[in-house]
This record gives structure tokens, C-alpha cells and sequence, in this order.
């Protein structure tokens, strides 16, 4: 294995998209959209008054 020059480190380009990379953005998307839906429902039950009362 060889060193590589400055000039040969700086033409290198970065890889592409991984599947980790994009699983991780998926999971990250559908947790914001649990957290909106969760929000959403508390709302309306909180205007609608039908909340369970706490024993």
C-alpha cells in the first residue's frame, strides 16, 4: 500500500448514499410523523373533553 499525495487525496470523491445512511433518515421521518399524530390526537381529545380521568 502507498501513501497518496495532497493532489491525489483531493480528487478522491466520497461515496454514495449508504443504506444505513437512508434507513436511519427514513426512521427519523416516521418518528416525527409518530410524534405529529400523537400531538394531533391529544389535541383533539383534550377539546373534545375526552380525556380519561386519572384514578
Amino acid at each position: 500500500m502507498r501513501d497518496l499525495t495532497k493532489e491525489e487525496l483531493q480528487k478522491i470523491y466520497g461515496g454514495a448514499i449508504s443504506a444505513t445512511l437512508l434507513n436511519a433518515f427514513i426512521r427519523g421521518i416516521n418518528t416525527i410523523l409518530e410524534v405529529g399524530r400523537s400531538f394531533g390526537s391529544a389535541i383533539r381529545r383534550i377539546i373534545a373533553k375526552d380525556a380519561c380521568p386519572i384514578s
